[in-house]
């Protein structure tokens, strides 16, 4: 299968090297051409602009940062829309909104092309290793055409059924759930700190009984060392992924009050100069509450 890859950040670069070690034949496109390098010396061809990375192709998958550079990639010149052969799949790993996820799914449908929505769930490390956690929705024949792909990327690929502003919805509401666990962790954490405890032993503690979970491992391991740069998220994407699930929330008429405290979270950090940090750097600010001192730098 041919494939298209646009958006090549952290996640973006390591997906497609994971196709290309599959075997696919990919065309890369990145806002930034130098991105697109190592994935060319890996055996990529280099797409100069997003109609390169679309044409002849029978999928392009698109990574990116939010709705605002979705919108341009699929809908501007030259653009994913107006690139795509009837019949072939778009298929969105991008974390955006379900409005918008909607509106390209009737887009795509008016142009005879395919729709999937297939965000994914890990850290650029399991990018790396392949290990993602894929969500995907649209219909059956999309989601069987692009399943090889998917998998190539994934530990697992679960599927939400037809409507692909599912998968949006369903990744949404799981990564404010991992904002409910720092945020939990964080303000576990200064009272074990302020009680003079130690944040490690209390975190090998958690992980190695009642709270063995990946996420918690993950999370406790980075709030306890203070590991915040380099980002893994970064902390501006954490305050994106917050208001959109706000958004979808206040359109069904779901009060979320955590993600409301969460929302503040974010603001505050970044309002300290946190723009760099990873997302999981609003524990600090528990701690800081506390009396216990700044943590975010300035």
């Amino acid at each position: 299968m041919k494939v298209g890859f646009v958006g090549l950040g952290h996640m973006g670069s390591a997906m497609a090297a994971n196709l290309l070690k599959a075997g696919y034949e990919v065309a890369v496109y990145n806002r930034t051409p130098s991105k697109a390098q190592a994935l060319v010396r890996q055996g990529a061809r280099f797409a100069e602009k997003v109609a390169d990375a679309c044409k002849n192709r029978e999928a392009v998958i698109t990574m990116l940062p939010d709705d605002a550079a979705a919108e341009v990639v699929v809908f501007g010149g030259d653009g994913v829309l107006g690139s795509l052969r009837k019949g072939a799949v778009h298929v969105s790993s991008s974390t955006i909104s379900v409005a918008l996820s909607e509106k390209l799914a009737k887009a795509h449908a008016e142009k005879g092309q395919r729709y999937v929505a297939a965000p994914v769930m890990g850290r650029p490390d399991a990018a790396a290793a392949a290990r993602l956690w894929i969500i995907a929705a649209g219909a059956p024949d999309a989601v069987d055409t692009c399943l090889p792909l998917l998998e190539a990327l994934g530990q697992k690929v679960f599927r939400f059924g037809d409507n692909p502003a599912d998968a949006n919805t369903v990744k949404l509401c799981t990564n404010f759930l991992i904002t409910a666990i720092i945020e939990s962790l964080g303000e576990a954490l200064a009272l074990i700190g302020k009680a003079g405890l130690d944040r490690h032993q209390y975190v090998e503690f958690l992980t190695s009984s009642l709270f063995s979970a990946p996420i918690f491992k993950t999370y406790g391991a980075i709030i306890a060392a203070q590991q915040f740069e380099p980002a893994g998220f970064a902390a501006p994407l954490g305050l994106k992924d917050n208001r959109l699930v706000l958004a979808a929330a206040e359109n069904l008429r779901v009060p979320l009050p955590l993600a409301n405290l969460i929302h503040d979270r974010f603001m505050t950090l970044l309002a300290q100069g946190g723009e760099s940090l990873d997302w999981s750097a609003i524990s600090t600010l528990p701690a800081q509450d506390s009396g216990l001192g700044k943590t975010v730098p300035q």
